[in-house]
């Protein structure tokens, strides 16, 4: 008798015998449709292929659409930073703020950033601690829009605050002036837990980095990016004992980063609930706005891979099922969502409190009615789209939806805040917000600063968790001489 190997367990293969009891195993083909588990990788991807992949994208000369849209992007950035320059040595009357809207874009574009940047954690962290092998592909990049993010998030408190030149009064430290800060100011809070979670992100986001800087401090053919891969890796060299440690911190910082990010967005919230403004003076505030965070940031996510997938051919590792997966919790958070607005609505009516019920009304029927009804339209109504099962793997769909949501989450925090400012107690200091072209020039400057750091890092960063990836193509596309599932060499 010859002894032969069997090839390894896949999709392709319809039935294998056991050798331990001789009984058959099935693979995903055997099993009902509903049943079956789309693998994570393509059939083309390999652990070679991975390696060459993300070294080609660092080293390879970038397209000139590359190149336009960089540029596009640095200037809207220098767009923003230009008026951020003029608003502080013209002053603060050059934007839309007024009485009694004392708060305006910059509030709402700090909030709106802050959601944005829970996306790498809720889906890399969380997602980490529940075993989710789906997350290993889109992981870095979502990381990577959180760093980018929470950069843009920061800026928005020290513009703020009236004098820039001073962010350092913000921190507690001691000092010649013999002050200290106001730790029951909601500005403290948020700066407070901002930077704390926007360093942790990055400890997390680099920890994550290392093993990849290996790969490519040995892969890489340029002198000047092999030393600079040499530096980052920290001497990486990928023995037992280093992996053993590595897993450790990797996960104990997972559950710090966890904590941190759902206690950021509560926080952030307690700018509007611990003051007496209606429509602020919620208990429902921190869960509120911990789900819409997440659901943006989702949704922000889905809306970069929807565009990076073909481009940087990408398909074989971020596949349609990955993209299926995002799109229905896209949808669940979705779900949360209506019923925080009904719930916001119904708490309205039971206070029976006259100001509160105004408010709310205001938000549909006032004098900026489409601010309210658009934030409903595409928060909860036009994500149904994705019940669907074929729009939840279509490209136009999923960046209309996701699209629509990011637009709508930020017209939520414009709802929340300028017109529960706008109509307070009195009707004699009621009045209209009017944005200038300043608020504006800002709000498309923060977009441009974060389009331009993630252009960056998609051309000179490993954009793909490698040693991540490769358990998945171990696991759905081993090499030949490497049996699967306990399959082991059979007797013909």
């Amino acid at each position: 008798m010859s002894k032969t190997t069997e090839p390894p367990l896949s999709p392709a293969h319809t039935r294998k015998r056991s050798p331990r009891d001789g009984r058959s195993v099935s693979s995903s083909e055997d099993l009902p449709e509903a049943l079956r588990v789309e693998p994570l990788v393509a059939g083309d991807a390999t652990l070679g292929k991975l390696d060459d992949d993300i070294r080609y994208l660092s080293e390879a000369k970038p397209p000139r659409s590359w190149y336009v849209s960089l540029v596009v992007t640095s200037l809207m950035a220098l767009m923003g930073f230009t008026a951020i320059g003029y608003m502080v040595s013209t002053g603060i009357g050059t934007m839309g703020n007024d009485i009694p809207v004392v708060w305006g874009f910059l509030i709402i574009n700090f909030v709106f950033w802050v959601g944005i940047g829970h996306a790498g954690t809720l889906i890399s962290v969380i997602l980490l601690l529940f075993r989710q092998k789906w997350r290993n592909a889109i992981s870095r990049t979502a990381e990577a829009v959180t760093v980018f993010a929470f950069v843009c998030a920061m800026m928005f408190p020290a513009v703020h605050i009236g004098r820039p030149w001073m962010p350092h009064w913000l921190f507690p430290y001691p000092n010649e002036r013999h002050l200290w800060i106001n730790f029951r100011s909601p500005l403290i809070w948020d700066v407070l837990a901002v930077f704390t979670y926007f360093s942790v992100s990055v400890m997390f986001w680099y920890l994550g980095l290392i093993p990849d800087f290996a790969t490519m401090r040995s892969r890489v053919k340029n002198k000047v990016k092999g030393a600079v891969f040499r530096i980052l890796s920290l001497g990486w060299v990928g023995n037992a004992r280093q992996w053993i440690h590595y897993e450790k911190a990797y996960l104990l910082l997972a559950g710090l980063t966890t904590t941190l990010a759902l206690s950021v967005h509560s926080i952030v919230s307690t700018d509007f609930a611990s003051s007496m403004v209606p429509g602020w003076h919620m208990t429902i505030f921190p869960p509120y706005f911990v789900v819409g965070a997440a659901f943006s940031g989702f949704a922000g996510v889905v809306l970069v891979f929807a565009f990076i997938r073909t481009p940087l051919n990408l398909k074989s590792y971020i596949t349609e099922r990955h993209m299926d997966l995002l799109n229905k919790t896209v949808l669940f958070l979705s779900c949360l969502m209506a019923y925080a607005y009904l719930m916001e609505g119904f708490t309205a009516w039971f206070s029976a409190n006259t100001f509160v019920r105004y408010i709310f009304a205001n938000y549909v029927f006032g004098d900026q009615w489409w601010a309210g009804t658009l934030t409903i339209f595409f928060n909860c109504i036009l994500p149904q789209l994705l019940w669907v099962p074929r729009f939840r793997r279509s490209v136009p769909i999923m960046v209309l939806v996701s699209g629509g949501v990011t637009l709508g989450m930020w017209l939520e925090r414009y709802t929340i805040i300028i017109l529960s400012l706008h109509r307070d107690y009195l009707p004699s200091s009621w009045g209209v917000y009017l944005p200038t072209p300043i608020d504006f020039a800002i709000l498309f400057g923060s977009v441009g600063i974060f389009l331009t750091l993630l252009l960056l890092f998609l051309r000179k960063m490993p954009i793909i968790a490698g040693w991540e990836v490769k358990s998945d193509i171990a696991r759905y596309n081993p090499p030949p001489s490497q049996p699967v599932g306990g399959l082991e060499a059979e007797h013909a």
